[in-house]
């Protein structure tokens, strides 16, 4: 495996092709929240019943979860520019169709697709990131503004959901990505190198594709109803049951091929292997925070879908200031370990002080402290979590890991949202059986999935903390490297 030199990519330039980058991330990242606000109206006007509802978010949820893995190899086998255009293009079309469905079936096969687009943008986007900056120091500075556009963008969807149905119409959550599409598919054929690795293959392991893509859209399938169905009942069991076997196949195939789509030794890389658990429990601890901080100020305190996305401001503000440059300068100081375990600590704090949220809560007493620790700890926390993933891979298999990493974010968030989600339910039930008012049994539910999310991150930050290797090695894959490699043919 080599890499083909170049000219190099101008500095400017390459600040630049990271906004378009980002750019096109911030529009994936807020489609996975902007919906939600927009439910109610579309339930209102195509006429869904709760369960068909249920699958505008999970039509999507299930092509993205399961295409990440493949999306990620197919970029490090056809080039990384070549899918994140082609995921671009396919997004955007697929918005067109959802903002113009007047049938429950256009949108849910149209969500579908958009999760396609945006499994193979979000996959090979970070790898894009890695080769365009080789030095520890841009490394650590441009993984602070991804990590900021994926952490702090739900937020922003939320508010703009809220804009936009109030203001026009539910349509409108899907067609504003249309210009925004437009553009950074303009942006990144004049910006974006078309770097790529070459191989001394260029195989496509289609057994190990279809095992592993069909375990995980049974598994996500599985999560994503699990809460409907009954996590005990013979379809989930089943569905998870069918998963593991196919995986089970899969490992078996990667084993013995002679170009595997996963090479298995990629998971001995130490920092690789703890950054994907460490993943999994944060986005399961950020997930619930998200959606149950949102309904509880919907549901307990009353809020409109747009003060939910202003009462988010500040979190995203401090997770601004530290993602887009004190992370950074955090972990050129002091590695990844310190402000990977700092940063996880203050979510947990920030989530085990909305464990004590009570029904008469006020903004600035109950509400505001938490956020302000979630947005720190996440603005701290991400540019370690994602330069562990990555740092110590090399360049041929890049976007395979971003695959990687971005499912463990994804399952994590999936899994951990539907387990906190049905930890509240059982408890608000508890309640209401003993007769407590409704807002109290809500908030009770609350109080013990947000005490168990500030747990998932307590356990994130120990094993990251403890079991990371002390220096990010960055550049080691990358060090002396051209940032632009060979046009794609």
């Amino acid at each position: 495996m080599n890499v083909s030199a170049a000219a190099s990519v101008p500095h400017d330039r390459r600040w630049l092709a990271l906004a378009v980058l980002c750019l096109g991330v911030l529009m994936i990242v807020l489609d996975t929240t902007v919906v939600n606000v927009a439910l109610p109206s579309i339930r209102a006007d195509l006429h869904f019943t709760g369960t068909g509802l249920a699958w505008v978010v999970n039509a999507y949820m299930l092509t993205f979860g399961g295409f990440l893995l493949l999306g990620g190899r197919l970029g490090d086998l056809y080039g990384h520019r070549r899918l994140f255009l082609l995921g671009i293009a396919l997004f955007t079309l697929a918005s067109l169709a959802c903002g113009l469905s007047a049938t429950q079936t256009m949108l849910v096969v149209a969500r579908g697709v958009q999760g396609l687009g945006g499994a193979v943008v979000t996959a090979v986007a970070l790898s894009l990131i890695m080769n365009l900056f080789t030095t520890p120091g841009d490394r650590a500075k441009a993984m602070g503004v991804y990590g900021f556009v994926c952490s702090g963008g739900g937020s922003l969807g939320a508010l703009l959901g809220g804009a936009l149905t109030g203001a026009l119409n539910w349509h409108w959550v899907f067609l504003i990505n249309l210009p925004i599409g437009a553009a950074v598919l303009l942006l990144s054929l004049r910006l974006l190198p078309a770097l790529r690795v070459t191989l001394a293959h260029r195989h496509l392991d289609v057994a190990g594709a279809v095992s592993v893509t069909a375990a995980l859209l049974l598994a996500v399938y599985a999560v994503v109803n699990g809460n409907a169905a009954g996590w005990l009942s013979a379809r989930t069991l089943g569905l998870l049951g069918v998963a593991a076997a196919m995986f089970a196949i899969f490992l078996a195939l990667e084993a013995r091929v002679r170009a595997p789509l996963v090479p298995l030794g990629l998971f001995r890389l130490r920092n690789l292997a703890v950054a994907n658990v460490t993943g999994v429990l944060w986005a399961a601890a950020m997930f619930a925070w998200f959606f149950l901080s949102a309904l509880y100020l919907q549901l307990v305190l009353g809020y409109r879908p747009l003060q939910v996305g202003l009462a988010f401001l500040p979190a995203n503000l401090i997770m601004a200031a530290f993602s887009l440059g004190l992370s950074a300068r955090m972990v050129m100081r002091f590695g990844i370990r310190v402000p990977l375990a700092a940063g996880l600590l203050l979510a947990a704090l920030g989530l085990a002080l909305f464990a004590r949220a009570p029904v008469n809560g006020h903004f600035v007493a109950d509400v505001l402290p938490g956020m302000l620790l979630l947005g720190l700890g996440a603005g701290i926390a991400f540019n370690p979590v994602l330069l562990a993933a990555m740092g110590d891979v090399p360049p041929g298999e890049s976007g395979l890991a971003s695959g990687i990493v971005n499912t463990a974010f994804m399952m994590g968030g999936a899994l951990g949202l539907a387990v906190l989600a049905s930890v509240a339910a059982a408890r608000s039930d508890h309640l209401l059986a003993a007769g407590n008012m409704q807002t109290v049994a809500l908030v009770g539910g609350y109080q013990s999935a947000f005490l168990l999310g500030a747990w998932f991150a307590t356990l994130a930050a120990l094993l990251g903390g403890g079991l990371l290797r002390p220096r990010p090695h960055a550049a080691s894959s990358h060090e002396g490297l051209p940032p632009r490699a060979a046009e794609e043919s």
